[in-house]
């Protein structure tokens, strides 16, 4: 073009036969721009939105780490309820959000970046700031549908890596292209990963028009209302989007989490039932023959009716016809976890709850504290109803649960103060009762306390969670084998301390050894199929269920016949409770029986074939669970 304008104009003045050629035409120096500010123009939008989708993982991830331990769970039992957690978590959340973002811009503008500079600071400030809540919202929904944190992980990333690469290769293009309407924008905009995208995007091109003008550009709050900007309708999309997010997701944690009914904002607080009308109501098909029950679970339950008709003063736990039924699946029948329990513990007692596996201990305790709903029936913890003032009860109780539920990261110290003063202890009392809570189970000399709890042995965790119940000095303590896992020395420990508790509290043990139970039980209850067999102190489930001397004896499968002979012509009467390769059980009543007769019997026997061991004892609590748990799956059977 420079060459056909000089040949035209020349022609014309020297003539039609002047050609020229110009070559290496140069352009006029200019000032240099640089360069970094119109990268960050450019490429920011997709790689600003990877950085500052970050944020997502981290707390997505630390609700669903919190809820696959638990931890939920466990404050909530310890007396945190629903609006104090959504309030603190989320306000931590933001928190770190907010510092996390004012870095972000601040080291963008340190570096000179233009998409920082050149912008209003104001527009960018209220832009992350809602953009964090909603992000926050978002984290707090999804968890509600993830019960493992390396699913959780990995949904999270890829949530971050999809909408950096999805937002600059597909909406993008729709952003620069005429033909798309403005409504399918608008739709696209509603997730939040790409009004993320769309935002920045605005950012970056006011950003880049005052670079190439050479004028004052970037985004001002008068640039709003220009024709093309969608960043007033992006802020409006994720300001609506964050309210009803957060509201839906607190919705669903009520119903999945709380357990309440999907309708329940629309129910009426309840009226609390007379006892006697429920007992009334509820005892029919309560899943329990009332005609077969033992005579000390009959006047339990005597007992109960009269208490709860007057007053349960002095009874912390009163459990009145408490019932858990499972619905059958499949054409199966119902599942009758507890059935028609009544039983009432006073304040100073211990009562241990022995069974076997499934027998409907763990049902029981559930119900006990708020984790599942009974099906019928009611049960009063400090004279509170566990069906209408749960979040009451968690307030007075104190939970050792089965398994130990930790935070890693935090030491036996810290996990006591956090759990005392959710029990409204302060100051100087709050650190007296942890110190002596430490002291009292040995976690408190050798830097132990001050130890992540990450990093203790089975038992000292075992420990630690039987101090967490009795921080605060609740009124009731639940205790699911609390010494599981634990050295004899440990244990003895563990056993002095739960045995001075008792003062002033009424405490639930559930375990599987017999010689804890006898050791730190007032009373205990063997359950069976759902339902309570007998109620009573050690001595005297002995005394009912004993009358006889247990003898023990180890021959080879050959002489079984043999022995059980010999052992018939000194005690005709004699009952064989137990039988397993070679080892035979006998219970000898002690009227027909003298322990002289036993001696000289066996020492004849070992003449004629060999006995590799033997033994014989007074009736064992141990014994008493085994006879009391056959015969009542006997008959359940029969």
């Amino acid at each position: 073009m420079v060459n056909l304008a000089s040949n035209t104009f020349l022609q014309n003045l020297l003539g039609p036969s002047f050609n020229i050629l110009f070559d290496n035409i140069k352009e006029m120096p200019k000032h240099g721009s640089f360069r970094m500010s119109e990268i960050s123009s450019q490429m920011g939008p997709i790689l600003f939105s990877w950085v500052i989708l970050q944020l997502f993982p981290v707390a997505f991830v630390a609700l669903v780490y919190e809820k696959q331990q638990n931890l939920r769970i466990m404050m909530k039992m310890h007396g945190l309820k629903d609006g104090p957690y959504w309030t603190i978590t989320y306000a931590y959340f933001l928190l770190i959000s907010s510092l996390y973002m004012f870095g972000f811009v601040a080291f963008g503008s340190i570096l000179g970046l233009s998409i920082f500079l050149e912008n209003s600071f104001g527009i960018q400030f209220v832009f992350y700031f809602i953009y964090v809540n909603l992000q926050i919202a978002c984290a707090f929904l999804l968890a509600g549908f993830f019960k493992d944190v390396k699913t959780a992980t990995v949904m999270g990333y890829l949530v971050v890596f999809a909408s950096g690469l999805l937002g600059s290769f597909f909406f993008a293009n729709f952003l620069s292209g005429a033909s798309v309407s403005e409504v399918w924008i608008i739709v696209m905009e509603l997730y939040p990963g790409f009004a993320l995208y769309r935002g920045l995007f605005e950012f970056g091109e006011y950003s880049k028009s005052g670079l190439y003008t050479g004028e004052s550009g970037g985004m001002k709050w008068a640039n709003l209302s220009d024709p093309g900007n969608g960043m007033k309708e992006v802020m409006i999309i994720m300001l609506v989007e964050w309210i009803v997010v957060l509201l839906v997701a607190f919705y669903l944690d009520q119903i999945n989490s709380s357990g309440k009914s999907p309708l329940f904002f629309l129910e009426n607080s309840r009226k609390k039932k007379t006892l006697s009308t429920m007992n009334l109501l509820e005892k029919k098909d309560s899943g329990v023959s009332l005609e077969m029950e033992k005579e000390d679970v009959a006047q339990e339950r005597e007992k109960v009716e009269h208490m709860v008709a007057g007053s349960t003063s002095g009874y912390p736990i009163v459990v009145d016809n408490l019932k858990k039924v499972y619905p059958g699946i499949d054409g199966n029948p119902d599942k009758y976890a507890v059935r028609g329990l009544s039983l009432a513990v006073p304040e100073g007692e211990c009562l241990g709850m022995l069974g076997p596996n499934g027998a409907g201990k763990t049902s029981f305790i559930s119900m006990m504290i708020g984790l599942t709903k009974p099906s019928s029936g009611s049960a009063f913890v400090d004279g509170l109803n566990i069906n209408t003032e749960m979040d009451k009860v968690y307030t007075v109780m104190g939970v050792c649960p089965q398994h130990d539920l930790l935070w890693d990261t935090l030491t036996g110290r810290e996990h006591l103060l956090f759990y005392g003063r959710l029990k409204n202890l302060k100051g100087e009392v709050l650190h007296r009762a942890v110190e002596d809570s430490l002291k009292s189970l040995n976690l408190f000399n050798g830097g132990v306390a001050d130890k992540q709890s990450g990093r203790y042995s089975g038992g000292m965790k075992r420990r630690l969670s039987v101090a967490i119940s009795l921080i605060g000095n609740p009124k009731v303590v639940y205790l699911d084998e609390p010494s599981t896992g634990l050295d004899p020395a440990s244990r003895d420990t563990l056993w002095t301390v739960v045995k001075n508790a008792r003062k002033g509290r009424a405490i639930i043990l559930t375990t599987h050894s017999m010689e804890e139970a006898d050791y730190l039980c007032d009373r205990l209850g063997i359950f069976v199929d759902g339902s309570l067999q007998c109620i009573a102190n050690s001595s005297e489930l002995k005394t009912r269920y004993g009358g006889s001397y247990v003898l023990a004896i180890t021959t080879s499968a050959d002489n079984e016949v043999e022995v059980e002979k010999m052992v018939r012509q000194i005690c005709p009467n004699a009952n064989k409770v137990y039988h397993l390769s070679g080892t035979q059980k006998f219970e000898l009543p002690k009227h027909e029986s003298k322990i002289a007769d036993v001696f000289q019997l066996v020492e004849n026997a070992k003449s004629r074939f060999p006995i590799y061991a033997w033994g014989m004892a007074d009736t064992t609590l141990e014994d008493v669970f085994i006879k009391v748990a056959s015969c009542a799956q006997s008959f359940n059977e029969a």
